[in-house]
């Protein structure tokens, strides 16, 4: 079966775009390979006067063979219009779309661009991936206008043939290996498995083993208040909104450190740290289980989600970190006493899952691979 393994790399906005194309397209020429292919997508901006698509036109005429209109987002009403080879695979000159990606977004606010470079190398197109459609693998830059200012993102695709009872999955090809050693670091790394035309994943537990986890997950859902009954949670914390206010300008300070004293002993390691937490561990029989923490995308407040993960399920239960609270809803941090309790009674909720939730989900599940990794 054919795994693919989507790369998320550090990218900065303050690298110029046209920097970035440019030592792409370079990383692909220094690892031996032919110039690479690319495929682009140049979204114009909602503003009609002085569009950026307009712009690029009346700079490069010989780019209006690609001008197109297209829905974005399957289901949305609308086309949106904008300059593009994706579906055609027509080659546009390297040196068009070196300028053109040189004057965004001062000289050209396109609302979004999307650039792939592929070499045959890296695969065949993928159909059925879920992660970005029907994707080809190789290398993909976007940078898209967002509320913040410009938002800017390095992926790669690599896709390796594995067998179920591989202890590992094979390495990439030697070029592939060397063109993303030369893009950078590699902040995470996530397993995508193909949509089966018949329904389901490509090399996933049998149907009957998905319905029976689902419904030891709706189960447990039903039962959530039994379960943090059971887990006797040390501390009674106040409702939330009960101190909410008290605590709107209180911080906890570093919310690591207690993670890490809390979860190592149970066998988790702990990612994170800027507005979320990754605590995972893997089990015995290969699945992935994690709690994920939203400590303050968007406020000084916590969410958690426990999840039990393997080759094409995932079973996830939202744990609230008092009796009080709804499991769903968030809760305010409060100052380093209040985080410590927090955690505290988060650990005792994964710690009765982990003795009940977790082994009749893996019992129902079945054999997962041993290479099996949701991310990393």
């Amino acid at each position: 079966m054919r795994v693919a393994m989507h790369l998320t790399l550090a990218a900065s906005r303050k690298e110029p775009l046209a920097e970035m194309v440019a030592r792409i397209r370079q990383a692909f020429l220094d690892a031996g390979l032919a110039e690479p292919a690319i495929r682009f997508t140049l979204v114009d901006s909602a503003l009609r006067k002085g569009a950026p698509v307009d712009r690029v036109l009346k700079r490069y005429p010989e780019m209006e063979r690609f001008l197109t209109f297209r829905v974005l987002i399957p289901g949305s009403q609308g086309e949106s219009r904008m300059l593009s080879n994706s579906e055609t695979g027509e080659a546009a000159e390297y040196s068009t779309i070196l300028a053109i990606a040189a004057g965004v977004p001062r000289s050209y606010p396109l609302s979004g661009v999307w650039l792939h470079f592929h070499a045959p190398v890296f695969g065949e197109r993928l159909i059925g991936l879920p992660k970005m459609g029907n994707s080809m693998p190789g290398v993909i830059v976007t940078d898209n206008r967002w509320v913040t200012g410009r938002q800017r993102a390095l992926w790669v695709y690599t896709v390796v043939e594995a067998e179920l009872e591989d202890k590992k999955l094979p390495p990439n090809p030697e070029p592939v290996d060397r063109v993303i050693k030369a893009l950078g670091k590699v902040k995470r790394t996530d397993q995508l498995h193909l949509s089966a035309p018949s329904g389901g994943i490509v090399g996933s537990i049998p149907p009957a083993n998905a319905e029976a986890v689902k419904a030891i997950v709706a189960d447990y859902r039903e039962r959530l208040n039994e379960v943090v009954e059971r887990a006797d949670l040390p501390h009674e914390l106040p409702p939330s909104a009960e101190i909410r206010l008290q605590n709107a300008r209180v911080t906890a300070g570093p919310r690591k450190p207690a993670l890490e004293a809390a979860f190592k002993p149970m066998g988790y390691g702990c990612r994170g740290g800027s507005g979320v937490f990754h605590l995972t561990r893997r089990t015995s029989g290969n699945l992935t289980v994690e709690l994920y923490l939203d400590v303050g995308t968007w406020s000084h407040a916590v969410s958690a989600m426990f999840m039990v993960q393997g080759a094409g399920f995932k079973g996830s239960l939202a744990i609230p970190p008092s009796r009080q609270e709804h499991p769903r809803g968030q809760y305010p941090i409060g100052d380093a006493a209040q985080w410590q309790k927090i955690v505290e009674n988060l650990a005792a909720m994964v710690r009765e899952l982990d003795r009940s939730f977790v082994p009749e989900i893996e019992q129902a599940a079945g054999p997962t691979p041993a290479w099996y990794r949701p991310s990393s």
